[in-house]
């Protein structure tokens, strides 16, 4: 079996256009679920995994395609890895709404009464080649950094505003889409997703000095 097209199990397009990049060399058409007419999963499991997997099967069956979906969030070292799973809904828990101010503004005050202000995003990604597929493959990112209470930066989404990255001395929002695809959580996974499947003969074996 070689991958040609691939439902996206997710309608965010910030992922889809960064997936998207890392794929295309691989000759991956990357279908965002909505152009399919497929809603969204539930997602109501602890673990990122478990979503990621949820959401995978959710769209290869509706689908009849293989799947990819990931699961992600920024987990906060001094909330105990919170928002973590709820990272997309954070607010909703304090009657806010669900988009990325509302989120951003509850992350910086649950983090008020705290002087250790580090953080990791997380992603993990599963990829199903049928919706009962009985081995996913799956792939996992980190990306450490610390939460910084005033947005700086236009680009990215969620939390990129606040994520700086001490070692550069700027947030994820600052950086240029390429940069942040190179060396990002879900970059990470994605490299480690795309060396499996050439491993698997999912997708044809790079050229040596490609």
């Amino acid at each position: 079996m070689t991958l040609a097209r691939v439902v996206l199990a997710s309608n965010n397009l910030g992922k889809l256009n960064e997936m998207g990049s890392l794929l295309e060399p691989l000759g991956i058409e990357l279908i965002p679920q909505r152009f399919l007419g497929i809603g969204e999963a539930e997602e109501p499991h602890p673990t990122f995994l478990e979503n990621a997997l949820a959401k995978a099967r959710h769209a290869s069956a509706a689908s009849g395609l293989p799947a990819l979906a990931d699961d992600s969030g920024i987990c906060a070292t001094a909330l105990g890895g919170a928002p973590g799973v709820r990272s997309a809904r954070f607010a909703e828990t304090a009657g806010g709404a669900r988009s990325d101010a509302d989120n951003n503004a509850c992350l910086v005050r649950a983090l008020q009464a705290f002087d250790d202000r580090s953080a990791w995003y997380y992603c993990v990604l599963v990829l199903v080649r049928s919706a009962d597929d009985p081995q996913p493959i799956v792939a996992d990112g980190v990306w450490r950094g610390e939460v910084i209470d005033t947005p700086r930066g236009t680009g990215g989404f969620g939390y990129d505003p606040h994520f700086l990255l001490p070692a550069l001395g700027r947030t994820v929002a600052e950086l240029s889409r390429a940069e942040k695809n190179a060396i990002s959580h879900r970059a990470q996974a994605m490299r480690a997703l795309c060396a499996k499947l050439v491993e698997q003969g999912l997708v044809p074996r790079p050229a040596p000095d490609a």
